[in-house]
């Protein structure tokens, strides 16, 4: 491994403080779930050796003994003995589980039937350990964790729905499949605009569904199933584009995730009309709340193309609250505009368009009338739909001009 490298290493992987933490919350949770024939265990990149410092997420798996439990509810079972201990929440999922927070930490709780083959799931969180086990077996936890920070870095990295970008799982796979983290660079680089990785017969008989992302990814533990299915075209150019930029020029940088900044915002786009806007989610599931945001942000921006307001771009950064923002051109639009109507020669539709516009005109062999817009001004439009779009209303908590 080369200097820069092992400099990144140093600053990413878990320190002895993080991993006692984390087993002191561990046991904790391991003493005080009593349940009969179910086990508790550390579970996700915790488990796996994979996990960067200051993550501070933890996934525990309580397994339930398959052959007692294989009908019955663990997801209630399991609620029913956390909240003898612990303030919980019950997040809604393929199957129900739990969040808990301590020291700093949020640790999610997940039921799962301790099987002996993936055959035997009934959940697709079954099969968790088999992960772990799988990514163990290779040993390339520090490769995996450059890998992870890459990709964090350049904003790819979170299979969530609101980012649809390489899970931890998949890049665990691709550095186990690459052996380290510059042939995976390597590889990545080489990727054409489709990727198929696994045996050709098991990819030919998954169905389209599974086919749909731009990486065929084979999982090694269920060979039924694309790993990247959830990945999208922008993240999956974003890696290429991203590996290409190191290949040229290693650097540090590629490492280091660029903070949202107003400031820089502001400065870049002095030349436009920027329209910010501060948003509160609902409460909720992390991957439910992020989804409901990306459709507010997308919703907007197709209200504001449909009063033809010209929008050059559109983005979002998500903390606590959500920042929202849109590039417009700076002039308003004209206080008339052209409204089309039927071909002329479809007889009814016109005589209905000269019905509802009498003093309508025919140009290009169609019919218009010029009528005033209801709004010229971008802000006044967003500030027209916070106050009356019910779909907004729906989808967040609360939206302000920044």
């Amino acid at each position: 491994m080369n200097k820069l490298l092992d400099e990144v290493l140093k600053k990413i992987k878990p320190s002895k403080e993080e991993i006692s933490k984390v087993n002191i919350i561990l046991d904790n949770i391991v003493n005080k779930i009593k349940i009969s024939k179910a086990k508790v265990e550390l579970g996700g990149s915790g488990a796996k050796d994979t996990w960067l410092s200051n993550t501070n997420d933890i996934d525990v798996y309580v397994k339930f003994d398959f052959k007692n439990y294989n009908n019955k509810d663990i997801s209630s079972i399991l609620e029913k003995s956390l909240k003898n201990n612990f303030k919980i929440i019950r997040l809604h999922g393929s199957r129900d589980y739990f969040q808990l927070k301590q020291k700093g930490f949020t640790i999610e709780v997940i039921p799962i039937l301790n099987i002996k083959k993936v055959s035997e799931a009934k959940n697709i969180t079954d099969i968790s350990p088999f992960h772990v086990k799988f990514v163990k077996k290779h040993k390339k936890g520090d490769q995996i964790r450059l890998v992870k920070s890459f990709c964090k870095a350049q904003d790819c990295y979170g299979a969530e729905s609101y980012i649809r970008g390489f899970s931890g799982y998949v890049l665990e796979i691709l550095t186990v499949k690459y052996g380290n983290f510059n042939s995976f660079i390597k590889n990545v680089s080489k990727w054409k605009d489709k990727q198929y990785i696994g045996n050709k017969d098991l990819i030919k008989k998954l169905n389209k569904s599974k086919k749909e992302s731009p990486l065929i990814l084979i999982d090694p533990v269920d060979p039924n199933r694309n790993a990247a299915s959830a990945l999208n075209i922008e993240n999956y150019n974003k890696l290429i584009k991203a590996s290409k930029s190191y290949i040229k020029k290693p650097s540090i940088k590629h490492f280091e995730k660029k903070e949202f900044s107003l400031d820089l915002l502001k400065n870049k786009y002095k030349n436009k009309k920027l329209v910010i806007l501060e948003v509160d989610p609902l409460k909720g599931k992390k991957d439910v709340v992020g989804a409901k945001l990306l459709k507010t942000l997308n919703y907007i921006a197709m209200k504001l193309k449909s009063n033809d307001f010209k929008l050059s771009k559109y983005d979002w950064a998500w903390n606590e609250k959500a920042i929202f923002y849109y590039i417009l051109d700076k002039k308003s639009l004209s206080k008339n505009k052209e409204h089309k109507g039927p071909p002329i020669k479809n007889i009814v539709a016109i005589e209905n368009f000269r019905k509802k516009w009498k003093n309508y005109k025919i140009k290009n062999k169609y019919a218009y009338v010029i009528i005033k817009r209801k709004f010229i001004d971008p802000e006044k439009f967003i500030k027209y739909l916070i106050k009356n779009d019910k779909h907004i209303k729906d989808m967040v908590k609360l939206v302000k001009f920044k």
